[in-house]
């Protein structure tokens, strides 16, 4: 295997099988494709370099684009998390998500959804991620930097199913007031503030919430992530579950 890149190991492929479609024999051998999945996101190396140790990237690239658009992708990613607060004594949906945003550059000559956060100096895109208190992340959306979050983010109320029906509140700042916090109302759902203290500057801890911070600063390890080099928003969503996931692996093993 590659250096520096630690495959799946036993438990954890062993954990995955009856969340992949394996019922049919098939000449590639998926924990392969799942291991080179994992390497691109980690290392953000591009698919033409894909080391030969892994299948074709051809064949990588068709998985990761059939497993996105079947649900196969975020069905993983949310029972892996499923799995993982049961095996810290938890439910295995949360009562409480936290939501916050992130801006990130994003790579030269790409023009779709790009835009300019003139407050974080940013001109690229923006990540909504929706978190529970441990920093999993539930649900994400990605869109152009200069929107504002409580829209962005508006679009995350059409996947209210997936969130488990334990959610009473989603923690937020005051950036989601308004269009986003009526339609948490609608749904049944509270609105909670969660904001630092107007006289202090920088970052601060604050309860509830820091947890998001936390997840970004997680998803600097994936050099996949640390600048947005997809061409489709949806794509660096899709890596964003990967890491995510990645995560989740290592915690439950």
């Amino acid at each position: 295997m590659v250096e520096c890149f630690q495959p799946l190991t036993d438990s954890q492929w062993q954990g995955m099988i009856p969340l992949l479609p394996l019922q049919r024999k098939r000449r590639l051998c998926l924990r392969h494709v799942v291991n080179a999945l994992l390497y691109v996101c980690r290392t953000g190396c591009q698919w033409r370099s894909l080391s030969a140790v892994f299948p074709k990237w051809t064949a990588v690239y068709y998985y990761y684009r059939r497993w996105q658009q079947d649900g196969t992708l975020p069905r993983l990613n949310r029972c892996l998390m499923q799995a993982e607060r049961v095996r810290e004594g938890r439910a295995p949906t949360s009562a409480v998500l936290c939501l916050d945003s992130q801006s990130v550059k994003l790579a030269p000559r790409i023009c779709e959804a790009r835009g300019l956060d003139a407050h974080k100096r940013v001109n690229g895109r923006k990540r909504q991620l929706l978190v529970d208190t441990q920093g999993r992340v539930w649900a994400c959306r990605i869109h152009a930097a200069h929107q504002h979050d409580g829209h962005g983010a508006a679009p995350l109320l059409l996947e209210r199913r997936h969130w488990g029906p334990r959610l009473r509140a989603v923690v937020t700042d005051q950036a989601y007031r308004g269009r986003f916090a009526e339609g948490l109302l609608a749904r049944g759902l509270r609105h909670e503030l969660a904001s630092r203290p107007p006289s202090t500057r920088g970052f601060v801890p604050v309860a509830q919430r820091w947890v998001v911070e936390h997840t970004f600063a997680w998803l600097n390890c994936f050099r996949r992530l640390v600048v947005d080099y997809e061409h489709l928003p949806k794509s660096h969503a899709a890596w964003l579950l990967w890491a995510n996931i990645t995560l989740c692996l290592n915690r439950i093993t």
